[in-house]
């Protein structure tokens, strides 16, 4: 099945950038785009989160996050990791500022059965999963390296 095919239940939603300053970034893109800066506020609290880092509870990971709203139902984030071991850490640490994932707005209780297909028929790798900071919906972030040199990110209401 085409990775289409796999996400026919989702639509595309967000492309996300890891940044090391994120007010001066936050600042460029408010200027590029002739908007309002977005506030850049902390992705929320491990009691919350529960955020896991291949598999395994990450408590001290954490970032701050701003959006930028492109068109409806389409963002541009900004994440500025801490120190802690994350994905977000780590892409920072290895590549410096840039694009970390594109993302897709999966049908609510679908997650599961898109991550099953995208093991299965790409060689995804779950790298990091968390709950929102509002603990309204659920983020997974795949590792596609193998097969298509990308990571994208499911997320999923509740």
């Amino acid at each position: 099945m085409s990775l289409r095919g796999i996400l026919s239940h989702a639509k595309f939603a967000q492309v996300g950038f890891v940044v090391n300053d994120i007010d001066t970034v936050k600042e460029r893109f408010a200027a590029l785009f002739d908007v309002a800066e977005p506030s850049a506020d902390i992705c929320g609290e491990y009691k919350v989160m529960q955020t896991k880092v291949f598999g395994e509870p990450a408590p001290e990971a954490n970032c701050r996050l701003a959006f930028f709203d492109l068109t409806p139902g389409v963002q541009l984030e900004l994440i500025e990791p801490n120190e802690a071991p994350s994905v977000w850490r780590d892409h920072l640490n290895q590549y410096g500022d840039g694009i970390h994932h594109i993302a897709f707005q999966v049908e609510t209780g679908t997650s599961d059965q898109v991550i099953e297909q995208l093991i299965q028929e790409f060689d995804a790798v779950v790298e990091q999963r968390g709950i929102y900071g509002d603990g309204s919906g659920q983020y997974i972030y795949l590792s596609l390296q193998k097969q298509l040199k990308c990571r994208i990110e499911l997320l999923e209401s509740f």
